[in-house]
């Protein structure tokens, strides 16, 4: 009697197809660039020096809208951290701009390509996803899902403590 190799299931293949699509957690620093709503490119590597949290989001989310008041105070408040939020959306930049007249944003917003968003992050599982990029550009965190200014601040802080000091330029 011949003995078969057990088959994977299914699940299992998900889940490591799902793994091996996720970017990795960056050991050297990242760098991608996206155009602003003005036209002008927005790069990762333009704020080099600070904490940047760099969040996917979309007009119609529900979730991403309630972040952005507590974003933009973050961003105008803490001078070591940027948010730069990233539009995931298949739209003209006119409907970005008519949106934030209602959920305004202080922080820089660049439009991420749907068809070809920024190889260093990847696309979004859900949005919104919130990634944390160190002051040397190393990405440190990934949140999928909403997030407060508090968890965002508790995870920085933890980062520090975990990486030293040098981290915390």
């Amino acid at each position: 009697m011949r003995m078969r190799k057990p088959k994977k299931s299914l699940t299992t293949m998900a889940l490591l197809l799902l793994l091996l699509a996720m970017p990795p957690l960056a050991a050297e620093p990242i760098d991608f660039s996206a155009p602003g709503l003005d036209g002008a490119d927005i790069a990762l590597s333009d704020f080099l020096g600070q904490w940047v949290v760099v969040n996917y989001w979309a007009t119609w989310c529900a979730p991403c809208r309630k972040e952005m008041p507590e974003l933009s105070a973050m961003h105008e408040q803490r001078d070591d951290i940027t948010v730069l939020g990233l539009a995931y959306e298949d739209t003209e930049v006119s409907v970005f701009e008519e949106f934030l007249v209602d959920y305004p944003a202080s922080y820089p917003i660049a439009i991420a390509d749907v068809y070809d968003p920024p190889a260093a992050l990847g696309p979004p599982r859900a949005l919104p996803t919130t990634f944390i990029v160190d002051p040397h550009g190393e990405l440190l965190k990934t949140i999928i899902g909403p997030v407060t200014r508090e968890q965002i601040e508790n995870v920085i802080s933890e980062l520090q403590a975990a990486n030293g000091p040098s981290n915390a330029d």
